[in-house]
């Protein structure tokens, strides 16, 4: 405590001697004497030498100043801690930061070491060579395949070799061709230009390479890829796209294609000739002896083809066992003659296929062009007509096309929509021709035979419409309904009587017969034991595995079987030995030589194995008195013809049936 004029009145702590001393020289008395009588000054302290801080305040109303001091330390003491606390936990955060920095880092460089490697791995095991080069023309990536491609060294191929030196060092080690100087420029020129370009190389060792270069902002990138073998599949793919796959000849769409071209040509004077050649009964051979037989007939056949035509004619495979050859700059018809003679012959020559020798033959039709027609469409149809003509006429022969048979094309087409009107419309008719016993003159059976009567054309043979029947398939809907309509009627025959039905191959194949026969049995209640199920060779020679299944589960119905037209294959005689066949019908071919010498032979050994497996054998086409006395003699069982009876209408063979019937007790 000090008066205005400095004296010290008072102090704590005490003492005494400072006690009325002056502090007129001391700093504080400037804020002691001062109007307002305060103020605060830092100074160091005449007592204990340490800085204080002191305070003076004058009172009001009394000529006295109080004057507070401190140390600077004690102070400071709280603002000291505090600052010492936010140092450490600064210096904690900035250690924590950067360990975390650290570790970031850390996470950084080996996520980048991750990416560099997993890019590496990706550049050095794609597909195509690539290479990065700078503005500089040097090198700055280059990755393994590029390398291994041509065949050089990873010592010499290296960032920061020229482009100039690389492509030269190629051509030194040989798997470069072609200029390298010229290569290099064309290549720096585009690039300059910013042109991506595409070019297709062929190496020293015959490989093609895909060369895509790519300009950048500060460089231009590279990839080589070896495109030989994809190249070799688009050829195939093209290849096949025209060529037959088994026989490598032109398909038919190269065919249609050339011939359209050579028709577009064809010189004054000169004609073309189209030969559409079919393979005779390889279906046959096919199936008796496997499809890799069939095979290589068919490319023995192309072979041979090939070899009889000259040059600027060509052959094609059509398909299946179908072939053309387009014989060009024909001068007369002799010369298309002389190439059917040719043909013929290579055709015919025995094959050895995969130690099978074997047999073939064709029909060929010819069309002429520009007389036959110089569309492309129209010369074809005419060549088809020609050969559809050849195989009517027998097969293993060959037909010009001629005009009338477009005509019978339509006719047989007009018939064909007839036919198949008068099936759905149940207009045809079934006759029944009666089989007699050599033994006792009694009917024993009737067979079924279809009829037509046309409305306009009269009663048409059934050698014109079931072949037409056959070939589309209206043969299943016709023969279910003969069968249908023939069991009904034996239903009201003597017991005695049974009836037989043909069954034709396309029939048999269908796969549906035996649930038919078994339907037309319910519906009409006839017997299975009175009906006789007429079959050829035909039937068997496709496939005779699957055939005799069919025939064993046909007869395990009841029914039985009779094999028609017996002697006219080539087989007949293992059939019997595989299949017990119930009856056997003797073709009347044999029947018509039974009166020339030695033609009773035939049918008497036939006669002798039917016995000998207690088969019933029935002869066809008996129509003399003479033949059925032979007959008689040689122990044939039945006999068929119109010497007892031709077809009948249904109403007149019932009649026939009961007065057959009738006979035995109108004689007694």
């Amino acid at each position: 405590m000090y008066l205005r004029d400095g004296t010290l009145l008072a102090r704590y702590p005490h003492i005494e001697r400072m006690i009325g001393s002056n502090v007129r020289s001391s700093p504080i008395y400037h804020y002691i004497s001062s109007p307002s009588g305060q103020g605060t000054i830092r100074l160091t302290s005449p007592i204990d030498g340490q800085q204080r801080v002191a305070s003076a305040y004058a009172l009001k109303n009394y000529p006295i100043s109080i004057v507070a001091s401190m140390t600077v330390a004690a102070a400071l003491a709280d603002w000291r801690e505090q600052t010492r606390f936010l140092v450490l936990v600064a210096s904690f955060s900035v250690l924590v930061i950067a360990a975390m920095l650290f570790l970031f880092v850390r996470k950084l460089l080996q996520q980048h070491q991750t990416e560099k490697q997993r890019l590496d791995t990706a550049i050095n095991n794609m597909t195509q060579g690539l290479l990065l080069y700078d503005s500089s023309e040097r090198l700055v990536v280059c990755n393994q395949r590029y390398i291994s491609m041509y065949g050089l060294s990873n010592d010499f191929v290296k960032p920061g070799l020229a482009f100039r030196d690389l492509v030269a060092h190629r051509k030194q080690t040989g798997s470069f061709k072609g200029d390298a100087d010229a290569f290099v420029s064309t290549v720096l020129r585009n690039v300059a230009l910013g042109k991506i370009t595409l070019n297709i190389v062929e190496t020293s060792d015959g490989r093609l390479i895909q060369i895509v270069n790519q300009p950048l902002k500060n460089g231009w990138l590279t990839t080589h890829e070896d495109i030989t073998e994809r190249m070799r599949a688009e050829e195939q793919i093209r290849h096949l796209a025209h060529y037959d796959a088994l026989t490598d000849l032109p398909n038919r769409a190269l065919f249609h294609e050339r011939l359209k071209q050579e028709l577009a040509q064809i010189a004054e004077g000169r004609h073309l000739a189209v030969l559409y050649i079919d393979i005779d009964e390889f279906k046959s051979v096919n199936d008796s002896l496997g499809h890799m037989i069939g095979d290589e007939l068919l490319k023995s056949v192309a072979a041979r083809l090939n070899g009889c035509v000259g040059a600027g004619d060509f052959v094609a495979r059509l398909g299946g066992d179908e072939f053309a050859i387009v014989q060009t700059a024909v001068k007369n018809p002799c010369e298309v003659v002389e190439l059917v003679r040719r043909t013929f012959d290579a055709i015919r020559a025995p094959y050895d296929c995969l130690g099978h020798q074997v047999s073939s033959d064709a029909s060929i039709g010819i069309a002429l062009a520009p007389q036959d027609g110089t569309d492309l469409d129209q010369i074809l149809k005419n060549a088809d007509m020609a050969m559809y003509a050849a195989k009517s006429a027998g097969r293993r022969t060959w037909r010009f096309f001629e005009p009338a048979m477009d005509a019978h094309v339509r006719e047989r087409r007009m018939l064909e929509t007839d036919l198949r009107k008068a099936i759905g419309e149940q207009a045809l008719e079934v006759y029944y021709q009666p089989c007699v016993s050599l033994q006792n003159d009694t009917i024993t059976v009737c067979e079924a035979l279809v009829r037509w009567r046309h409305g306009e054309r009269g009663m048409i043979s059934p050698a014109e419409f079931i072949p037409i029947a056959e070939e589309t398939g209206l043969i299943n809907e016709l023969g279910e309904w003969v069968l249908a309509t023939a069991c009904a009627e034996a239903s009201h025959w003597p017991d005695d009587v049974r009836l037989a039905v043909n069954v034709s191959p396309v029939q048999f194949r269908s796969g549906t017969l035996a649930l038919k026969i078994v339907a037309a049995l319910a519906a009409s209640g006839l017997a299975a034991s009175r009906l006789e199920l007429e079959i050829t060779e035909a039937v068997l020679i496709r496939d005779d595995e699957a055939a005799l299944q069919i025939l064993h589960q046909l007869r395990s119905l009841g029914v039985r079987i009779a094999l028609d037209d017996f002697g006219t294959g080539y087989s007949s005689l293992s059939y019997l030995q595989r299949f017990p066949f119930d009856k056997i019908k003797i073709d009347r071919r044999f029947i018509n030589d039974l009166a020339e010498q030695g033609g009773s032979s035939i049918v008497q050994a036939v006669v002798n194995i039917a016995t000998a497996r207690q088969m019933v054998t029935t002869a066809e086409g008996v129509e003399t008195q003479h033949q059925q006395e032979i007959l008689r003699g040689l122990g044939c069982t039945e006999m068929q013809g119109y010497l007892f009876s031709a077809p009948k209408p249904a109403e007149e063979v019932r009649r026939m049936l009961l007065a057959h019937h009738l006979k035995p007790a109108a004689v007694a």
